[in-house]
């Protein structure tokens, strides 16, 4: 047993270095807390390498009273490894006691070093709808993505044109936008997508026209971890709320199949068949829907919602290729909210998915116009 008197300091320093574990080699028991009744209190001993004294166990001369109280002669244990290292000297030498000192608090410092990152580059895009040129304050985004992650940057990556004076009822407005979105996310993005010492996670906030968020989605794709926010209406908001627990999306087959198809996304609002009928013609097609119980602009409440429809939409996918085959178009009429416009465009794979035809109601015209094509 210790004779000497170990400074409270030295003796705060071994519980922290030690994590308050059992530094024999292969114990790591838990010192604070009695495995059987769980009672909490101090089970520890400390435990010397050079004995405190000449006569005690691996004891010396000189050493013993120079390094009685040094942090790197102690060691945390429990009472029956302090005893057996103090009865078995002859195998238990300085030099073994020291390896299993370093050992543990090496593995406890690269344990109780691995931290979360969570940093995550903030990207806002705001697209011309219509007339309007949507705002999203830095500030509500920040605040949405808190606790779970905090900007990587002191400002945002912006994308999007504030000053355009092309009308999204105009074909050159589409062509436009579509090509600045690209080339703005060439420049200002794709260098942290392709850089391996950044950190590879996006937080993205998005308010524009369906067709340019589901660009902007097929830009990202799902190679990077990526969250899409949703702007709630009720209350007016960034940050993700509870949804309903039994959640569903209701996929319906068409009964006819044809190489055209039409795929109806009637999600925050119902579309007519008929208008879909009046954009494509006489042409055939067959018709899919994904839909829910009661549509409607604010159904979207939760990650985990979003998350659902990542994958039924994905699904979704897999079946239309394999109803209409290898050389089908899925042109998407899309009444969708705007972090599920963004996945539509991520959760397409370009090596394996069909072509995507996106159209857009256009208020001024009365009906849907063939804005983009992706793949």
């Amino acid at each position: 047993m210790s004779i000497s008197d170990i400074p409270p300091k030295v003796r705060y320093l071994l519980w922290a270095r030690s994590a308050g574990r059992c530094e024999f080699d292969g114990c790591n028991r838990s010192l604070w807390r009695d495995g059987l009744t769980q009672v909490e209190m101090n089970f520890a001993d400390v435990a010397h390498i050079i004995g405190d004294s000449s006569h005690g166990p691996r004891g010396d001369i000189v050493l013993s009273k120079e390094y009685c109280s040094d942090y790197s002669n102690i060691m945390l244990m429990c009472l029956d490894h302090h005893r057996m290292i103090d009865y078995i000297t002859d195998t238990y030498s300085d030099e073994a006691l020291r390896e299993m000192k370093q050992n543990h608090e090496i593995r406890v410092e690269l344990s109780t070093a691995v931290t979360p990152d969570k940093t995550s580059l903030v990207i806002i895009y705001r697209g011309r709808i219509g007339d309007v040129q949507p705002k999203i304050n830095y500030r509500d985004a920040w605040q949405a993505m808190a606790p779970r992650y905090y900007p990587s940057t002191s400002l945002p990556i912006e994308l999007g044109l504030w000053n355009s004076s092309f009308e999204d009822k105009e074909k050159e407005y589409w062509t436009f936008e579509s090509t600045n979105l690209e080339r703005q996310f060439a420049a200002k993005i794709a260098p942290f997508m392709n850089n391996s010492n950044e950190r590879n996670h996006f937080s993205v906030f998005a308010f524009g026209p369906q067709p340019l968020l589901i660009k902007l989605g097929s830009l990202i794709s799902d190679l990077i971890p990526t969250e899409i926010y949703q702007l709630h209406r009720e209350p007016p908001s960034w940050e993700w709320q509870e949804g309903p627990a039994d959640f569903k999306y209701i996929i319906r087959e068409p009964n006819s199949k044809h190489p055209l198809v039409a795929l109806n996304l009637s999600l925050s609002a119902s579309i007519d068949r008929q208008r879909i009928r009046r954009t494509l013609g006489d042409q055939d097609y067959s018709e899919w829907q994904m839909t829910i119980g009661s549509p409607n602009n604010d159904f979207l409440k939760s990650r985990e919602q979003l998350r659902i429809f990542r994958k039924e939409f994905r699904y979704l996918l897999d079946q239309i290729k394999l109803a209409h085959g290898q050389e089908a178009t899925i042109h998407v009429f899309p009444a969708v909210p705007v972090s599920v416009a963004v996945e539509i465009g991520r959760v397409r794979q370009p090596k394996a998915d069909l072509p995507y035809v996106i159209y857009d109601q256009i208020n001024k015209t009365g009906g849907f116009i063939r804005a983009l094509n992706i793949g």
